[in-house]
């Protein structure tokens, strides 16, 4: 288990690597092959800082509410607050603020910039169907997500993959609907500039969508770990793709926050590079190959 959740984290920093490889190859063939020189990537610049630093401090509450997610009490649920205590407690992790989901869909997902502001969001229909054994493991996945620094670390891929877009998007437009001597610098430069601006914006998305599903891998076996029964995750797993009713609540921007898909799973076809989360079933049988005692 121990070398799954490190080859998950190699790839995933190997992944964003290359989304910063792509931004930086983009932007240099921007600032030579068009009349704004280094000055639009200043700007552009400017624009993922400041985006970034409002994700940074308010993200988590943009979710929550976006979600109608409302803050429940431990004398609300108590069974629900000592699971998710004793699980904090176990990963070394400062008691996280809890919300309720109204839905039927089964599902939950983590936010927060760092352990010390995550919160923990549970539909009522995940609540009302897990067997305190299948909680706790979906509990644990959660709050794997946040030791783990995935909320930040999925926030970064976020903002890189909008300025790749951004930046594609002013190069096209630079070439295409403005004038002047853009025929004098180059035509095999300015083709290659065309072509990745079109391309980087697809290719950064995917990789962003492979940042996400390999997350869920490392989640899940880091959420085994914590409650040292894989099983009662693999069960809910089972039971979540087998009982639960479409998402009334959740949208395409913070889809790859949650559990599992809250638009359900994608066949397995091309299309299934394009989802956030890895096939269920898949995720099911790496839990099950591991072995207890863990």
């Amino acid at each position: 288990m121990y070398q799954q959740i490190a080859a998950n984290k190699r790839r995933s920093v190997l992944l964003i690597a290359v989304i910063i490889l792509v931004a930086i190859g983009l932007g240099y063939l921007f600032s030579v092959t068009s009349d704004f020189g280094p000055s639009i990537l200043v700007l552009a610049l400017l624009f993922a800082v400041g985006t970034t630093i409002g994700s940074w401090w308010a993200g988590d509450k943009v979710v929550l509410f976006t979600a109608a997610a409302k803050p429940i009490k431990k004398e609300d649920d108590l069974e629900l607050y000592r699971i998710i205590e004793n699980i904090a407690i176990t990963a070394g992790l400062p008691m996280p603020r809890i919300y309720r989901i109204d839905d039927r869909t089964m599902n939950a997902f983590a936010t927060g910039r760092d352990p010390e502001h995550a919160s923990i969001a549970i539909t009522t229909g995940l609540r009302n169907a897990l067997e305190k054994p299948e909680l706790e493991g979906v509990i644990a996945h959660e709050l794997s997500h946040i030791k783990n620094f995935d909320t930040r670390f999925l926030m970064l891929t976020v903002i890189l993959v909008g300025f790749v877009a951004l930046l594609s998007d002013f190069f096209v437009r630079s070439q295409f609907f403005r004038g002047g001597n853009r025929r004098e610098r180059g035509g095999a430069l300015l083709l290659v500039g065309i072509v990745l601006a079109v391309l980087a914006p697809l290719f950064t998305k995917l990789i962003q969508l492979a940042v996400s599903r390999k997350r869920e891998f490392l989640a899940d076996a880091s959420g085994a770990l914590l409650t040292r029964y894989p099983q009662g995750l693999a069960d809910a797993l089972k039971k979540i793709a087998t009982v639960s009713p479409p998402a009334t609540r959740a949208n395409k921007a913070t889809a790859s926050l949650y559990f599992t898909n809250p638009f359900g799973e994608r066949r397995r076809s091309f299309s299934s590079f394009f989802s956030t989360h890895p096939p269920i079933q898949e995720r099911i049988a790496a839990l099950e190959s591991m072995t207890a005692p863990l």
